[in-house]
């Protein structure tokens, strides 16, 4: 048998993974892999299926993707979301490169496509999700903000600062100090 793989939008941490082998679970099918934006299944579903399957993620809220060109913004977004909050981000990684790599693609053209779907760059993206992820560790107080700056690679805590004023509007002294501190959600952004 040879197996589809399915691309699914909107998904973003291990709770959405398991959200989504259940759906496909309960569709019958029998999942060989499940990744963030991918799922890997056994069977062939013919297009009856893939109708429950996709009211099924709606519910969760997920979204079958069958555009190609949707497919692969959704791959880019969920390589950097994979890079930037669940890799240990001490080394310096080249966006381009690792972009390039995970998706086997030219960078260019996916700088093209991404840019052309969303309205904004790919680098834009990396740095909203990079703030994102800043807002979180200070959300939860376990880190200075020079670890912080360490972690995330940024050079110092000076650059950390400005390009987290510039997203936000604020200091992330300011942040933490806020009462109302509104983290995004992931596939939101």
């Amino acid at each position: 048998m040879e197996g589809t793989t399915l691309y699914i939008k909107n998904m973003v941490c291990d709770r959405c993974k398991a959200a989504v082998t259940q759906v496909l679970r309960n569709a019958g099918l029998t999942p060989l892999s499940v990744e963030l934006g991918t799922a890997s299944v056994e069977e062939n579903p013919d297009v009856a299926k893939l109708d429950e399957i996709r009211i099924a993620l709606e519910e969760q809220g997920f979204e079958l993707l069958e555009d190609r060109r949707k497919q692969t913004v959704d791959r880019i977004k969920s390589a950097i979301i994979k890079l930037v909050h669940y890799r240990d981000n001490r080394q310096q990684v080249n966006l381009s490169a690792f972009l390039s790599n995970e998706l086997g693609m030219e960078y260019s053209s996916l700088s093209k496509l991404f840019s052309e779907n969303t309205g904004l760059t790919i680098e834009r993206y990396f740095i909203l999700q990079r703030v994102e992820r800043i807002k979180e560790l200070i959300f939860y107080g376990e880190m200075s903000l020079s670890e912080i700056a360490r972690k995330m690679n940024y050079s110092s805590v000076a650059y950390l600062s400005t390009q987290f004023k510039s997203v936000t509007g604020m200091t992330p002294s300011q942040f933490k100090s806020a009462h109302d501190k509104q983290l995004r959600q992931l596939d939101k952004i």
